[in-house]
């Protein structure tokens, strides 16, 4: 992880959301909002680590003694912030409340787990507890340039193993075979970590979330292949192709062209100042008007960082406008339970003046005769 991808004056930018959010400090527990505030990507455990931000004040990093190590040679030891290491008899939230000082609404990680929650209660009484999501949101779904050119890392990566899983052997193998094969492949390209593998052949195609089973792919099979890793920088990819094994499905190149015109369109359609359910309704009101409607069960997308899933999400209901800077997948789908399914899946960035696809393997419908 670089200090370019961490930079010091988030944790300053963060206290500055917080008073604007109304809060006067916030609780930070491991996952992508620490990480991104200091680079530490801490292990969530029973016992509590804990970043205090206060509105106004330093920022602390509260640690069990015998994970400070870990959190000193992190990239948040050359931050300059203070961290305190605390014992197996010590009380971490009486810890943290004294930290807090006078803090009356404190904002806790969206993550943060329900037993240290239900503790920082306990230990201070008269607070409200809001959800730090109010103060971090923005700060997050504006990627910078370097964020941005660490998902495109990540995109290369995976559309590297998209194109693998074209010369791969998929009939009279199972999903779960593939499976195995893919995720492999994830991490031979350089992730760290497989976040999910689906492998939908078939009938199990109209399972958006699939994962992989023990059916085995016959000639004649729509195949979904939706996939993800995170790089050592921690940043995520998400990308999902359709195939068809051996021969196309009656009928299946019309609904696969449906598919491929929304996409297209929901990509060219990126800019800002268009709202997300706006975005939503360009796929959705190509896959309508062809009479597959009822066949799109689920939004358009999702934002995409430190996280797989974040804000913003593509989705009818969202007025948030989009901004430059911001990550998110587009990916409409069109599934006939029973028979097959189908998606189109890319992550695509908000620009100045429009938007940039970071995943570049082909779309186009192809016939594997592996």
């Amino acid at each position: 992880m670089t200090s370019a991808l961490y930079p010091a004056d988030r944790l300053g930018r963060a206290a500055t959301a917080a008073a604007a959010a109304g809060l006067d400090a916030l609780l930070v527990t491991p996952g992508a909002d620490l990480r991104y505030l200091t680079g530490y990507d801490a292990l969530p455990l029973e016992r509590l680590t804990c970043l205090v931000v206060p509105a106004e004040g330093p920022p602390t990093l509260v640690v069990p003694t015998l994970e400070r190590p870990r959190a000193e040679s992190s990239p948040a030891g050359a931050l300059g912030i203070e961290i305190v290491g605390w014992g197996e008899t010590d009380d971490p939230y009486a810890l943290t409340a004294r930290l807090l000082g006078h803090a009356r609404i404190v904002g806790i990680s969206d993550r943060t787990w329900l037993m240290h929650a239900l503790r920082w209660r306990d230990a201070v009484p008269g607070v409200r507890h809001e959800l730090a999501g109010a103060a971090l949101r923005e700060l997050r779904m504006r990627k910078t340039t370097e964020e941005v050119a660490a998902l495109r890392e990540a995109a290369r990566i995976i559309d590297g193993v998209q194109e693998q899983i074209q010369s791969m052997r998929l009939l009279g193998r199972t999903e779960r075979e593939v499976g195995r094969d893919v995720a492999d492949a994830i991490l031979a390209g350089g992730n760290t970590t497989v976040n999910f593998v689906i492998v939908g052949s078939g009938p199990n195609g109209a399972s958006p979330h699939h994962d992989v089973g023990d059916r085995v792919i016959e000639r004649g099979d729509a195949i979904v292949f939706d996939i993800g890793g995170t790089t050592p920088d921690g940043y995520c990819s998400d990308i999902t192709r359709t195939y068809v094994a051996g021969e196309v499905p009656d009928g299946f190149d019309k609904l696969y062209a449906v598919l491929q015109e929304a996409q297209a369109a929901a990509c060219e359609a990126v800019r800002p100042g268009i709202t997300c359910e706006a975005l939503d309704a360009v796929a959705r009101d190509v896959i309508a008007d062809a009479g597959f409607g009822e066949y799109f069960i689920h939004r358009t997308g999702h934002g995409i960082g430190l996280e797989e899933h974040e804000e913003p999400y593509i989705v009818s209901g969202n007025a948030e406008p989009l901004a430059p800077g911001m990550a998110f997948s587009i990916e409409p789908g069109i599934y006939l339970p029973g028979r097959h399914g189908a998606r189109i899946e890319d992550i695509v960035v908000c620009t100045a003046d429009g938007g940039e696809r970071l995943n570049l393997v082909t779309r186009d419908l192809l016939v594997l005769e592996g």
